[in-house]
């Protein structure tokens, strides 16, 4: 009786142990195909989303594109238009202010002795460039009163750079009119409302009587020919 027992329990232990043993296998066997799965699956998945990224790529540089243009045409960096220098359109002169009698310096010389005809040189000695009028140049003498008149045809404001010399012809005397005054010193004034710069008289003294002055020049040559 007691080894019939025993060998029952021994039977159905063995029994157990043989089921157990199945079981592992089958729980192996499941985990080595689940381990093999993601290898055979991954592939066509990558494939598919490698197909599907590059649609989606495609459509998003699209879509980036389209914003940057309409950046652009709103008032980006390309679409914004040059401002332009102030005054410059505006202008004859450009923003550049009248030449004051101060700006300029003066040398006048006595061309002809004959007829007592001089030349006036002024020079630009500001550092920046001035608008010169033309006709409104005011020659006396010290002394005398009345200005020269004015004698030749008229000139044209022009902008004088820094350094640059207008020239102007100074007639002091008339060969037709007898008598006159002796001056070694004459003064020079742009316009009538400013007080006149003192220049003395290079190759001096002249006669004045009834003076008459040219508008400014470029040139000497221009100057002297009235």
């Amino acid at each position: 009786m007691t080894y019939a027992a025993r060998s029952r329990r021994t039977t159905a232990v063995l029994a157990v142990l043989s089921l157990g043993i199945l079981a592992l296998t089958a729980c192996k066997g499941d985990t080595d195909q689940d381990a093999s799965a993601p290898g055979t699956t991954a592939s066509p998945s990558a494939t598919e989303g490698g197909k599907g990224g590059g649609k989606d790529t495609d459509k998003p540089s699209t879509a980036g594109q389209g914003e940057g243009d309409g950046e652009d045409s709103s008032g980006g960096a390309e679409g914004t238009p040059a401002t332009s220098e102030p005054g410059t359109d505006d202008d004859q002169d450009g923003g550049v202010g009248m030449c004051e009698t101060t700006d300029l310096s003066y040398k006048v010389t006595v061309a002809s002795k004959l007829v007592n005809h001089a030349l006036l040189a002024a020079t630009n000695k500001s550092g920046d460039p001035c608008l010169l009028p033309a006709d409104d140049l005011v020659i006396t003498i010290p002394g005398l009163d009345g200005a020269a008149e004015h004698m030749g045809p008229e000139g044209k404001d022009w902008i004088m750079k820094p350094g640059e010399t207008a020239y102007a012809g100074i007639l002091f005397a008339r060969a037709d009119t007898a008598g006159g005054k002796s001056a070694d010193k004459v003064e020079v004034a742009l316009t009538a409302a400013e007080s006149p710069a003192t220049v003395t008289i290079v190759d001096g003294p002249v006669t004045v009587n009834d003076g008459q002055v040219t508008s400014f020049f470029g040139t000497a040559e221009d100057a002297l020919t009235y």
